[in-house]
């Protein structure tokens, strides 16, 4: 695709960057038809090609509207797009890129203005998150249908092994995981205890910058890297050798923090090895004995829901499946796998009648097989399955947890 940028954004890095994304596009659609987004609306300009169209337009001085606005809101990033993409586009980085620069032009309506913002300041933090979780659950009586539906289910988390001097990885807690399924991080360290290795929380890391930085608080969300990485820091030099991260969406996060961090003079060379520290536990049970775990599935009736992030973002796709199998697990058919369930970080809150839409279409899916359980890799997939089917939804990890 030919561009000509206006001097104003060409000579910024983000604009040289946007610039390079664009000039690989040959705009051939392929991507609409795998785009969620798209296949609700039918609209061209709410699918990944019109959406670059859109950014190519204001990066070439073009002046955004609202319904420009409008457009980048809808979407999910949830990256389908480039698993489809034959040119090789960096859709998501462009589409933050866009959305950064159009937020800045285009005044948003109050009310659209203070959800975003109280999004920013309180889902990263645990404690504010949990505060405000813990009022939802007394209140949940009074409130609303769609509202108690948001309302977590409680989730015990366990015991924690103690470290027993063995082979050593970090865990990220996270902010929403560590609020709402704490069960999830206890249930990776029984895991990795049982097949030697210790799994530790490093207590000042926190949120992975992904829910401020995707809300174009960028700054916000940059410093909560920083944050991780200084907090994560000294344990990498002492000899941690990976950095497990439970929630596939905030996988995908620190696994960028190299790129995005990399004109950081003080952190671009740590950001870079935290980034290639970073693992999906896919990853690191992929490559164990698992038959420490015996087999814990006994035949049970599971559909597996491959979150975007996983599938796309960090490009694991097929992957846990295998391992379900082979510890007993009977995977059932899930159509439409490739297609987003609408959690997509705090898209729910932000977009919640396209969220619903896509939620309904996944739960279909993942229910034609008459599962016994739903599992998925994602906290805010999770959240948002189980808000709508009786079927009990858990993180993949739980099922391998039989102590």
């Amino acid at each position: 695709m030919q561009t000509e940028i206006i001097p104003e954004f060409l000579q910024t890095p983000e604009g040289q960057e946007a610039d390079t994304i664009l000039r690989a596009c040959v705009h051939c659609g392929f991507c609409t038809a795998t785009c969620p987004t798209y296949q609700l609306l039918g609209d061209e300009l709410d699918g990944p090609r019109g959406r670059i169209y859109q950014i190519k337009q204001v990066l070439e001085g073009r002046t955004p509207t609202r319904i420009t606005q409008l457009h980048l809101d809808r979407c999910l990033t949830c990256r389908s797009c480039e698993t489809t993409c034959p040119s090789g586009v960096r859709y998501a980085r462009l589409a933050d890129i866009g959305r950064d620069l159009v937020e800045s032009r285009v005044k948003r309506p109050l009310g659209e203005k203070l959800l975003r913002r109280a999004l920013v300041k309180l889902v990263p933090h645990p404690t504010r998150f949990g505060a405000l979780v813990t009022s939802g659950k007394i209140a949940k009586p009074l409130l609303p249908t769609t509202l108690k539906a948001k309302i977590p289910t409680p989730r015990p988390a366990g015991t924690w092994p103690a470290p027993a001097g063995k082979r050593r990885m970090l865990a990220l807690a996270g902010c929403v995981q560590s609020v709402t399924t704490p069960a999830t991080n206890a249930a990776a360290a029984r895991i990795l205890s049982r097949l030697g290795i210790d799994l530790l929380e490093a207590p000042e890391a926190g949120c992975c910058g992904a829910a401020a930085y995707h809300l174009n608080a960028q700054a916000e969300g940059l410093e909560a890297m920083r944050r991780n990485i200084d907090a994560w820091w000294p344990h990498v030099q002492s000899g941690a050798e990976a950095i497990l991260i439970n929630a596939s969406g905030c996988g995908v996060m620190v696994k960028e923090y190299g790129e995005l961090l990399r004109r950081d003079p003080q952190y671009a060379d740590k950001a870079e090895r935290i980034a290639a520290l970073a693992r999906d536990p896919v990853e690191v049970l992929a490559e164990m004995d698992l038959e420490p775990l015996g087999r814990p599935g006994l035949g049970r009736k599971v559909a597996f829901h491959t979150p975007c992030t996983l599938q796309h973002g960090q490009q694991l796709n097929g992957r846990v499946e295998p391992i379900l199998t082979r510890l007993g697990f009977i995977l059932t058919p899930v159509p439409e796998a490739h297609l987003c369930c609408g959690s997509a970080g705090t898209y729910s809150l932000t977009q919640p009648a396209l969220s619903k839409q896509l939620r309904d279409r996944k739960i279909t899916a993942l229910e034609a097989g008459a599962p016994e359980l739903i599992a998925t890799a994602n906290v805010g997939c999770q959240l948002h399955l189980e808000a709508a089917t009786p079927t009990p939804v858990v993180h993949w990890l739980e099922l391998l947890d039989t102590a």
